[in-house]
């Protein structure tokens, strides 16, 4: 375990700024959903041997963030999209816990807390991304409120998130109508960490589905599988495969265990040691260095 994530775990809940990414309902929100709420029973599945923070019907959408001091800021932002199959969001294990750990390696974490469940059956990523495409707009806008380089703001995502995550990285339209002066703000990130990323091959798991196109625009993509994933590691496999075709950079590590689902949490399987690669791939680009401008 590197010393950051145990300073993390050790410090606990640090404070946060919460804003709200839309300025009022969020784009085709008609029906009313039940409050938002923890939806973990006290059967729900622990993992490290901790419970998870799994929120349900979430239909205001907003960015939790959490800022590095001063001193230890590099400029740097990522906005990070829990997973939870586009049901529920992880919002802890997946969410805070990463911000955390990254405000404290100088990276600005930016937690989006987007809508779920699914909003259409046809295209179940498609309020993901609306939320994602704006919340990077936003993060863009305020970079100098929030003492980010507008170039340095990359986009992170795990399972389902990670689906957000990618599409938002690889779309090249908005999927929404523009709302107000913010969606003039280009929305692409600057580079994209794919942690265990779902629902992007075909079922025969040979080919990544239409919407995920890798070209020349793509930005420096980070991946990470568990090899006995049941969620198919082909997601990122494939993915790096086609940024090599498109002479795009991406790095790709695939574990030979750790399942799915495990966040950052200290694990016995060789995965746990993907923030490690993370840190080293985000300094080896110059990310965590301090900013200049």
């Amino acid at each position: 375990m590197t010393l950051t994530i145990l300073l993390g775990q050790l410090q606990g809940p640090l404070s946060a700024e919460q804003i709200n990414v839309w300025p009022g309902k969020p784009p085709g929100e008609t029906a009313a959903l039940p409050p938002e709420a923890d939806t973990s029973g006290p059967d729900g599945r622990n993992v490290a041997g901790r419970a998870v923070i799994r929120l349900g019907n979430v239909s205001t959408p907003t960015l939790e963030i959490y800022q590095p001091t001063a001193a230890a800021n590099t400029g740097t932002a990522i906005v990070i999209c829990p997973g939870g199959g586009h049901r529920i969001l992880a919002y802890d294990l997946e969410g805070t816990e990463v911000a955390q750990w990254l405000q404290s390696i100088g990276v600005t974490g930016i937690v989006l807390k987007y809508r779920v469940p699914a909003r259409s059956e046809e295209k179940r990523w498609e309020a993901s991304v609306q939320d994602a495409q704006r919340a990077m707009s936003v993060v863009r806008q305020r970079a100098a409120d929030w003492g980010i380089a507008a170039d340095r703001i990359g986009i992170m995502g795990f399972s389902a998130g990670g689906q957000a995550a990618a599409l938002t990285t690889l779309l090249k339209d908005r999927q929404y109508a523009p709302v107000d002066d913010t969606d003039s703000v280009d929305w692409r990130p600057s580079f994209a960490a794919l942690i265990y990323p779902a629902y992007l091959v075909n079922k025969e798991r040979d080919k990544l589905v239409p919407e995920a196109v890798v070209d020349a625009t793509t930005p420096p993509l980070f991946l990470v599988h568990a090899f006995d994933d049941p969620v198919p590691c082909e997601s990122s496999v494939l993915l790096h495969l086609a940024a090599r075709r498109a002479q795009r950079p991406a790095e790709l590590h695939v574990f030979s265990t750790g399942g799915h689902g495990y966040g950052m949490r200290r694990t016995e399987d060789p995965v746990t040691h993907w923030p490690d690669q993370l840190q080293a791939w985000l300094a080896r680009n110059g990310w965590l260095e301090q900013n200049s401008n």
